[in-house]
This record gives C-alpha cells, structure tokens and sequence, in this order.
C-alpha cells in the first residue's frame, strides 16, 4: 500500500482484533438503531426530535427553566452552533425565550416557556418508556453500572479532545 499524499508506504492501519471487533460491531449497531427509536418517540408525542427533546429536558430541570446557552451546549453535548439552530426552531414554537443575562448581557440565557413544559410534560412518559425498552429493563443492575462507567469514558475522550483543540 502506498500512501497518496506522500507516495511513501502506507503504514498499516491498527485492525480490531476479534474481541475488539466482537465488541465494536453491537455498539455501532446500538448507535444506528437507538436514535431513531428515540426519535420516532418524541416526534409522535410532540413533532419534535431527540435533541429538541432534550434541550427542553435540560431546561426544565434547571433552577428557574433556564440556562445560558453555552452551559445548555454541556449539557445536550451539543455544538453551539447546532445549538442556535435549535434554540431558533424553538422559539418558533414557542416553547422557548432568549433573553440576555441579567449578570452579563454579552451572553444570552435560554428559559423554557409554559408551552415548553407543556411539550416536556406531554413527552416525557413515552420518553422514560423507550429508554426503558431498549436501555435501561434489558440490563442488569450491575450491566448498568458499567454502561454508566463505560459511557462516561467514551464521552469523557470528545470532551478532552474538544478541550485540546479549544486550547490550540
């Protein structure tokens, strides 16, 4: 094999052993599979998606139903700019308000409205219920332990990553 930039011998790629790879396929499949399902759920119940979702989620969580938007970013592991295009479609439908910070008015706070709960409120039973089918009632107590560990590593790499590349 020969590189095509360089021209020089390719360097052969690190392949997945067998256990790797016994490992890797059903998370790739799960990661293909899950969003959809969870999708599905939430657009039935209130025309919305997974993410939309889960920022309403996040804010109805949080002290007075608001965020600033970067911290909301956090918290749905979303980019900012992904972020405003949500925060867009949803004030939209009304469901949210952007107003700028009482302590900083550089930075804007995101408050979900009443029509907002109202949506949280309407789709978080089917919400609980599809991660229970397909996550949470297939597990173990102890399986659960270890997908926490598990997915908090995993997560814990991109937030490193995102942190290298925001010093550079």
């Amino acid at each position: 094999m020969v590189d095509a930039q360089t021209g020089e011998p390719a360097q052969e790629p690190d392949w997945l052993t067998d256990e790797e790879k016994a490992a890797w396929v059903p998370l790739a499949a799960m990661l293909v599979k899950l969003p959809p399902a969870l999708d599905a759920q939430v657009q039935r119940d209130i025309g919305a998606n997974h993410f939309e979702y889960g920022v309403l989620a996040h804010l109805s969580e949080a002290p007075g139903r608001t965020l600033r938007l970067r911290e909301l970013a956090a918290r749905t592991n979303g980019s900012l700019s992904r972020l405003s295009h949500v925060v867009k479609r949803l004030e939209q439908r009304g469901w949210i308000s952007r107003k700028p910070s009482p302590d900083d008015t550089r930075y804007a706070n995101v408050v979900l409205t009443d029509a907002g709960w109202d949506a949280v409120v309407k789709a978080a039973p089917g919400h609980v219920a599809t991660v229970r089918r397909f996550v949470i009632d297939p597990l173990s107590a102890t399986q659960l332990r270890y997908l926490r560990s598990i997915s908090t590593r995993i997560v814990d790499q991109f937030d490193t990553d995102e942190a290298e590349r925001d010093q550079r």
